[in-house]
């Protein structure tokens, strides 16, 4: 009896201990299928997104420029002899007519006296066959001399009265170049350049102080207006015309802007540097620009050129050229060459090979490879320091570790493991961005 009341408890005890055991072998197995999901997961990379952006359907480029007086007027002597005085100096603003210095020239006023007494000369000879003529003019009604002498005299003085205007008119070219003794402005204007001091000889070739340097004595210009001289390139022809405007700025002037005005361009191409002249205008009644300023000038123009900007971390560099690695919609790796066109700080101008929709991948790990599977994430604050903000992927969104934590890529799968002893679950890595 006692053997058939201990019996039902140790059926008990042994049904609890099978319950037992299938129940730790079932949690093994959950376990093991659960690692197994979450490795297969992890194996694979994850990765952070951007989208191409449109390029403006602008385009500006900075250019050199040279700023010259809407006139400038080199004045050099047009006569030889030494500087008697200056009377203004650099920057003085002068009217016309104003003297601006006086040279003494003293062979030219002894050649001038030498042709009015010349002059003088001709004159009384003039005078001499006047009278002659007249005489023998008189005697021929009495027939006291021959004709053909009468008719000699008469040729004599009209000679005699060529050589009189011969000699006046070289009185009057002396006169003239003595008027060039006193150097006056041109125009108004400012006086901008003075390379003379008293007592220097100058002549037609300039200051004979200096051999071998041909130089002014002055230059005058005028600064209310302003030309500005810049060379621009083929691809901005055709919009060099009436009504484009340029923005200017000079080093010595850096939070000062000009707008200058198109003016003229020249009607062809420079064949070595394949550029244009053009030519713009700036008013500059305050005077605060000077001429032979150096200018930076930019210029926009209206040129859709069907480009795109990315991050110059989203580049990868292959034998065979530049591409980029793109998320296609099933979200794998799909490298696609691609055509620089402008390499910028951060950011790199394509102007093909992309569209506004690709998934473009930044910072992409060097073992991801054509045909990858990934994972899109969102990338942690600062990570991109182009785009303010990634595209999210209908997964969940998830942050990556920074990019020198990357992990290499993963190898081949592992198989679910068989049923073990029960333990604790490990906990999955944090993901990181491939």
């Amino acid at each position: 009896m006692k053997a058939l009341r201990g019996r039902p408890v140790a059926i008990s005890a042994i049904m609890l201990c099978v319950l037992y055991l299938g129940y730790r072998i079932y949690e093994s197995r959950s376990d093991a299928a659960l690692l197994y999901k979450q490795t297969l997961e992890d194996a694979v990379p994850t990765v952070a997104v951007v989208n191409p952006k449109p390029v403006p359907a602008t385009e500006t480029i900075t250019l050199p420029g040279n700023i010259v007086g809407w006139y400038e007027a080199p004045i050099y002597a047009r006569v030889t002899g030494y500087v008697k005085m200056w009377y203004k100096d650099y920057g003085a603003v002068v009217k016309t007519g104003d003297v601006l210095a006086e040279i003494n020239a003293p062979d030219l006023d002894a050649e001038y006296a030498q042709a009015k007494a010349d002059l003088e000369s001709e004159r009384a000879k003039y005078a001499l066959a006047e009278v002659t003529t007249k005489r023998y003019q008189a005697m021929r009604k009495t027939h006291a001399v021959s004709e053909q002498s009468i008719t000699v005299q008469e040729k004599q003085l009209l000679a005699q009265a060529a050589v009189v205007n011969s000699a006046e008119q070289k009185v009057r070219n002396i006169e003239a170049f003595i008027r060039f003794k006193t150097i006056v402005a041109p125009f108004d204007g400012v006086v901008i350049q003075r390379n003379i001091n008293v007592g220097d000889l100058v002549s037609k070739e300039g200051t004979l102080n200096t051999p071998n340097a041909k130089s002014n004595l002055f230059t005058v210009a005028i600064v209310d207006t302003l030309r500005l001289f810049i060379n621009v390139p083929e691809s901005f022809g055709p919009f060099l015309q009436p009504g484009m405007t340029a923005d200017v700025t000079v080093p010595q002037l850096p939070h000062r802007r000009w707008t200058a005005k198109f003016l003229t361009v020249a009607g062809g191409f420079d064949v070595s540097t394949r550029t244009a002249v053009t030519v713009f205008t700036i008013d500059n009644q305050d005077r605060a620009l000077w001429p032979g300023s150096y200018a930076e000038v930019h210029l926009t123009a209206p040129v859709d050129r069907q480009a795109f900007t990315m991050p110059s971390t989203a580049l990868v560099f292959q034998e065979h050229g530049t591409e980029v690695a793109v998320v296609t919609e099933d979200d794998r790796v799909h490298l696609k060459p691609i055509t620089v066109s402008k390499l910028m700080d951060q950011i790199v101008e394509v102007a093909g090979g992309l569209s506004a929709s690709d998934r473009v991948i930044n910072n992409p790990s060097a073992a991801l490879l054509d045909g990858d599977k990934v994972r899109v994430v969102t990338p942690a604050p600062g990570y991109d320091l182009v785009n303010t903000s990634a595209p999210q992927s209908g997964r969940a969104a998830e942050s990556p570790q920074p990019a020198q934590s990357r992990p290499q890529q993963a190898g081949p799968l592992p198989q679910p493991p068989q049923a073990t002893q029960p333990s604790e679950p490990p906990q999955p890595p944090p993901h990181t961005l491939p």
